[in-house]
C-alpha cells in the first residue's frame, strides 16, 4: 500500500466539526476500497484541507471522496518520509 497526500481547496470557513464529520464519513465507507484515512488538517482561512491515507491507488482515494461528497482537487502519492 501507498500513501497519500489529497488537498481539497475552496472550503472557506471549515470548522473543526465539518472536518470531523467529512472525516468520518470517509471512514464509515474507506474499506470498501482498501482505502485508510489517517488523519486530515484544514486551514479555515484559505479554505484548504488535507487528508493523509494509505491505499492501493490515488484512484480510490478519491472514489471513496466522490461517494462521501467532497471530491479531491489534487492527490499526490508520499513515497518518502522521514
Amino acid at each position: 500500500m501507498s500513501r497519500y497526500m489529497d488537498v481539497h481547496h475552496g472550503m472557506q470557513g471549515i470548522t473543526a466539526d465539518q472536518l470531523m464529520e467529512a472525516h468520518q464519513a470517509d471512514l464509515a465507507i474507506e474499506k470498501e476500497e482498501g482505502v485508510h484515512f489517517e488523519r486530515a488538517w484544514a486551514d479555515p482561512e484559505s479554505g484548504t484541507v488535507y487528508c493523509l491515507s494509505e491505499a492501493p491507488s490515488a484512484e480510490a482515494v478519491q472514489r471513496i471522496h466522490e461517494r462521501t461528497g467532497h471530491k479531491a482537487d489534487e492527490i499526490h502519492e508520499v513515497p518518502l518520509t522521514v
